[in-house]
């Protein structure tokens, strides 16, 4: 904040409208003390707002006048009035013996070409009873612009649908029970239960062992019912599930495994004296009443052993029939083999979808899963693009066409503008499909943003809908950005604690804080990017530290890494207090 004493002496060509009362006013406007805030001028949000307070001098304020101060920057052969602080005498009764006092806030539009300009001030004396009026000289009270806000970098951030695909192993799980007689671990191919027959169970497993499925696990549980004569044998469940593992083993040998059957982990699990098996089976019998069924529960959950209990149901009017259709289902040895699931390897997929794109094979040679997928094996965004085309031909899906545009937006990015309308086309469509997605909201903001509609953008960012916090995270850092570029600082900070990073977040985080006084912050991240702008930014948070050394070091860097950073910097008012340290930085 810099003050000025006004030497506004009345200039020889000034317009004499009014007697010896003007004159005066003029000659004490001589001792106005002005104050603008900041000096130099700064650039925030596309506006450059300052305060301008002034103190008008004891006397300057006779009956029946008033004094204005007019504000007008010039800029080469233009000129914006950007607005007055006007003083009526009889607003300030006291004002012959005091000091009048006076603050105004101002903002004009920041435009192409105004910086360098000068912002001036004239005083206007005038007798308000007849309108006569005697203006000083204008005088320059703040010099230039400062244009550190224009740093901000546009953060676009694409987000591609799930594809759907799960390219890692996958294990199938193929289930065979077998039943045995009561008390015994043999498994008699003619038993039979719930109208099927081990036999034919048997036959099932070896069909499936002798297509020689790549198998991680091979899970068998042996049970047996609750009836106290069961109970006298603890090994009964173990050797149940021993008996259908050295079935398999057995058919592994004839199928010729060989090695194989080496990384099969067999496990087996005897279960003794578990009610669990039997209460599931009782609650989906529908041979006895829910009372009944109550009355082994409480059995059950009372106290006394396994044997106690299973002799107080035997007491129950119903055990019999229980006996009868449920025991025989806990005589088992339920078998759980976990096989790889067949797929195509991920170098013949991208195979099949170029050869796809091309024409060349069908487009059902792969799922849409896999076509979608296929689009990540590439780093070529003209091969995603081509692939995501495909994709959204072949099934129409949201999620095609919001990747499509997804890469259509990396390309312009990456400098294809023209990109930017068939990316907003296929979003389009996809939000025709799917408004509600996240990831199609997300991208056309991202699109809005690259078009420089960064009121527009923000509204669609406002609007994202997601319980991704990879979506959330890229709305953020967008968020952020948009706010910094709209000067809404405490916004911005508040946006990129929760957003996805890149150097581009962290240069426009450490500028929010940068430009609202927190320089260790601004600092913190302005140093985690080496990179030439990055450099300038800790020059210029140096500066306002008052750090002459730092000022020096950081330009140094940044115009070793872009020598366009030179004249910057010598021109740049936030370094005009280190004249010095700029010089010796920039020869």
């Amino acid at each position: 904040m810099k003050k000025f004493n006004l030497a506004m002496a009345f200039a020889a060509g000034a317009i004499l409208l009014s007697g010896c009362k003007l004159d005066k006013m003029i000659k004490l406007a001589q001792e106005n003390d002005l104050q603008v805030d900041p000096n130099p001028l700064e650039v925030h949000g596309g506006d450059v707002p300052f305060e301008m307070s002034a103190v008008l001098p004891p006397k300057i304020l006779p009956a029946n006048t008033s004094f204005t101060l007019n504000t007008v920057y010039v800029y080469g052969d233009q000129e914006v009035s950007v607005g007055s602080i006007e003083f009526q005498a009889s607003d300030f009764p006291n004002s012959s013996t005091t000091t009048s006092r006076k603050s105004t806030n101002f903002s004009f539009p920041y435009q192409e070409g105004m910086n360098p300009g000068t912002l001036f001030v004239q005083g206007v004396a005038t007798d308000t009873r007849n309108g006569k009026s005697k203006s000083t000289e204008r005088m320059a009270v703040a010099q230039g612009l400062i244009m550190t806000s224009g740093w901000v970098k546009d953060v676009a951030l694409v987000s591609y649908a799930d594809h759907g695909y799960n390219d890692k192993e996958e294990l199938i799980p193929t289930n065979v029970n077998f039943y045995f007689d009561q008390g015994v671990s043999n498994l008699r191919t003619s038993l039979t239960y719930d109208g099927v027959s081990n036999r034919s169970k048997r036959e099932e497993l070896s069909a499936f062992i002798a297509e020689k499925n790549v198998t991680r696990t091979v899970s068998i549980t042996g049970t047996h019912s609750p009836e106290g004569s069961e109970t006298i044998n603890s090994d009964l469940s173990e050797n149940r599930a021993k008996e259908i593992e050295k079935f398999y083993r057995n058919r592994m040998d004839r199928y010729d495994y060989k090695g194989a059957a080496d990384s099969i982990d067999f496990i087996l699990k005897p279960v003794i004296q578990d009610w669990a098996a039997f209460k599931a089976a009782l609650a989906t019998y529908d041979g006895i009443s829910a009372d009944e069924k109550k009355a082994y529960n409480n059995i059950i959950n009372g106290s006394g052993s396994f044997v106690e209990k299973e002799k107080e149901m035997q007491k129950l009017p119903t055990y019999k029939k229980v006996f009868k259709d449920v025991y025989p289902g806990l005589r088992s040895a339920k078998t759980e083999v976990l096989t790889v699931k067949p797929k195509k390897s991920n170098a013949e997929i991208a195979v099949l979808a170029k050869a796809i794109v091309d024409g060349s094979a069908d487009a059902d040679t792969l799922s849409i899963e896999e076509l979608m997928f296929s689009a990540t094996l590439t780093p070529s965004l003209e091969e995603k693009a081509a692939i995501y085309k495909a994709a959204a031909d072949k099934s129409g899906m949201w999620q095609a066409h919001n990747n499509l545009a997804a890469a259509h937006i990396e390309m312009a990015k990456r400098g294809d503008a023209s990109k930017l309308d068939g990316a907003a086309t296929q979003l389009e469509i996809a939000m025709n499909k799917m408004s509600s997605a996240g990831e199609v909201q997300a991208n056309m903001a991202a699109v809005q943003i690259l078009q420089g509609d960064y009121d527009a953008a923000y509204e669609t960012l406002g609007n994202v809908s997601s319980s991704s916090n990879d979506i959330n995270g890229r709305v953020n850092a967008m968020k952020g950005a948009v706010e910094v570029r709209m000067a809404d600082y405490d916004k911005a900070k508040a946006s990129f604690a929760s957003a996805t990073n890149n150097e581009n977040v962290m240069i426009d985080r450490g500028l929010a804080y940068l430009l609202t006084g927190d320089y260790s912050m601004a600092d913190a991240e302005f140093k985690q990017v080496e990179r030439a702008d990055a450099y300038y930014l800790l020059a210029v948070s140096a500066a306002r530290q008052n750090n002459a050394s730092g000022v020096g070091s950081n330009l140094k860097k940044a115009v070793e890494a872009e020598p366009s950073y030179k004249d910057m910097a010598l021109n740049d008012l936030e370094f005009a207090n280190f004249a010095d340290a700029v010089n010796e930085a920039v020869k």
